[in-house]
């Protein structure tokens, strides 16, 4: 049988990436690149040994440049920082905003007041965690994930605080029972999710990039962890929709279901690499949400 020889140059300097020899005349462009993906190797970790690398004396790496980069704290901190600035813009109505007739007025509704206390206290809570708690496996990420992070946190908290604050808002449909179901909500859905991440913690010691199982432990708010990979994402966007339920509003709502799919992938990720890591993984567990997904 006849077999193609294949040459890979890269788009854009025109160089010569790999050749592939004896490729069959059936192989699909997935398969072809599935065999490029195996001439280049693995990616390596900083922690890898060069001893315990399949190679012999002689070893050839490559260098990847991932352009500009920038911490993940000073990411968090910006992102994080944003919405809590940008809603209280809204909350005290500065001028320019809703015109000269409300600057600096205040809303009659109690569940306005409430609003900003939740949204004040999730965000406040992430930059103390991001200061305080989380222990991050890689030092940086690329520049351009602040633009698109901030972009998207920023521009989700003005869109929600502007309706949310606006003198024509108008309370929840069913209002003080549907206040305290969704007050009752968030607050347990944060304590949830600051009791997950508070249990990762303690799982990796300063410094160390170790991979543990995380397991449920006294506190029961980490019970979640019998049935979810990544339980911080159920308690977090369970959140967020007590806040839209506080609220009733569409923005909120639509935010919840784009944070939502966004963890969602985020959690089959993290499900995989446990599976994949870990053989006496427990099989019961899902990536996020219960029993379902």
């Amino acid at each position: 049988m006849k077999h193609y020889e294949v040459e890979i140059r890269d788009a854009k300097t025109r160089e010569k990436l790999c050749f592939l020899d004896k490729v069959e005349p059936q192989a699909t462009i997935s398969e072809i690149k599935t065999l490029f993906t195996k001439t280049q190797g693995k990616s390596l970790k900083d922690e890898d040994v060069l001893q315990k690398l399949p190679v012999g004396t002689t070893a050839t790496l490559y260098f990847r440049d991932l352009g500009a980069q920038i911490s993940w704290v000073t990411v968090f901190l910006t992102e994080y920082a944003g919405p809590l600035f940008i809603y209280l813009l809204f909350y005290f109505r500065v001028p320019f905003i809703y015109g000269r007739k409300y600057d600096f007025t205040s809303s009659r509704h109690t569940v306005v007041h409430l609003a900003c206390m939740c949204h004040s206290f999730h965000y406040i809570k992430r930059l103390l965690e991001t200061l305080f708690v989380h222990r991050f496996s890689h030092g940086t990420m690329p520049l351009r994930n602040i633009f698109k992070n901030c972009t998207y946190y920023w521009g989700f908290a003005a869109w929600m605080a502007y309706y949310i604050n606006h003198p024509l808002y108008t309370p929840p449909t069913y209002g003080v029972q549907q206040v305290k179901l969704a007050l009752a909500v968030f607050v347990i859905c944060q304590l949830g999710n600051f009791s997950i991440h508070m249990a990762l913690r303690d799982l990796r010691p300063a410094g160390s990039k170790t991979r543990k199982i995380p397991y449920p432990t006294k506190n029961p708010f980490t019970w979640l962890f019998l049935l979810v990979s990544c339980p911080n994402y159920t308690y977090e966007v369970g959140s967020w929709i007590g806040f839209a339920i506080l609220t009733q509003c569409v923005p909120v709502a639509l935010f919840s279901l784009v944070g939502f799919t966004q963890m969602t992938i985020w959690a089959k990720g993290k499900h995989r690499s446990y599976l994949k890591e870990f053989r006496d993984y427990p099989p019961l567990r899902m990536p996020i949400i219960p029993f379902l997904l």
